[in-house]
């Protein structure tokens, strides 16, 4: 096995054709020089250079080695370049996840901002749920998520790109048509359409805490496992829902009415490891956050 080292020096020697001139491109002194380079025969057994007190020539065999040391130190350089680079954030792989609405807004404009600079970089992206995608951080199948998370986790840091508020969504049929607030109280004794923790963790704690801090439980009657099909199940009749101001949509038997004195929570925040995180997540939270 050639060290990059040996074939360092059977270039300087086999392009200058003189121990002494390689030597002093080298920075060294000359004993070492060939002592390195007899060694080298050694271990390639073969004769690479032929000396005489004037002249040094190559062999056939140096000529075929001169070539391969050209692959290797090329290639020895390829590797530093590129190892700086991903060092830099300029070069490697980014994995992305996130959740559906974040592709809409704000990852168009980000990802813009993100690979401008970084056209080297092959970015993967992956639609996942706020559970997930934490799971996915955890697990070091990705590097960021961009998800409803209000970061409960040590093991992981949050930078929170938007907060929103919570409406209530209801059936048609009830009498909350004025689009007057309502007390989150008032609906209390309601049949609620609710996600479980199992699917969304924060999200689900953070409704519960709605709730309780307005002097009730709610009713859970139904499950759904995203906000959509929570609207579905509420445009059915079969109960309301608390959902994000930013998750309404335009569905038929779904009326939103606004609380009188609407909750916060999180509506999308940038999640990745707490610990020693890549150069290339540190840029994409700057271009998030910028």
């Amino acid at each position: 096995m050639i060290e990059v080292r040996q074939a360092r020096y059977f270039v300087a020697v086999a392009e200058e054709l003189h121990f002494g001139r390689a030597a002093e491109r080298l920075r060294m002194s000359q004993p070492p020089l060939s002592q390195a380079i007899r060694q080298l025969e050694r271990q390639v057994e073969a004769h690479l250079l032929e000396r005489t007190s004037r002249t040094v020539s190559l062999t056939g065999a140096g000529t075929v080695l001169l070539r391969h040391c050209y692959t290797l130190l090329a290639a020895a350089e390829r590797a530093h370049t590129a190892t700086a680079q991903a060092q830099s954030g300029q070069l490697g792989t980014f994995t992305l996840g996130a959740v559906t609405s974040a592709f809409a807004d704000p990852l168009p404009t980000v990802l813009k901002r993100f690979r401008a600079d970084r056209p080297q970089v092959e970015l993967r992206a992956h639609e996942v749920g706020t559970h997930e995608g934490v799971q996915a951080l955890l697990d070091m199948k990705l590097d960021i998520a961009v998800i409803r998370y209000s970061g409960a986790d040590p093991r992981l840091r949050t930078h929170v790109l938007r907060r929103d508020h919570l409406v209530a969504a209801l059936p048609n049929n009830r009498n909350y048509s004025t689009g007057e607030p309502v007390e989150l109280s008032a609906l209390g004794d309601e049949l609620w359409v609710w996600i479980p923790r199992a699917v969304s963790p924060g999200y689900h704690d953070e409704l519960v805490t709605a709730c309780r801090q307005s002097g009730f439980s709610p009713r859970v009657h139904h499950h759904a496992t995203s906000i959509y099909s929570q609207l579905a199940m509420v445009a059915c009749g079969l109960g309301i829902a608390l959902v994000p101001q930013t998750a309404v949509v335009s569905l038929t038997g779904v009326q939103y009415v606004p609380l009188r004195d609407p909750f916060s929570l999180v509506e999308l925040a940038v999640v990745h490891r707490a610990r020693d995180p890549e150069p290339l997540t540190e840029q994409f939270v700057r271009c998030a956050l910028h």
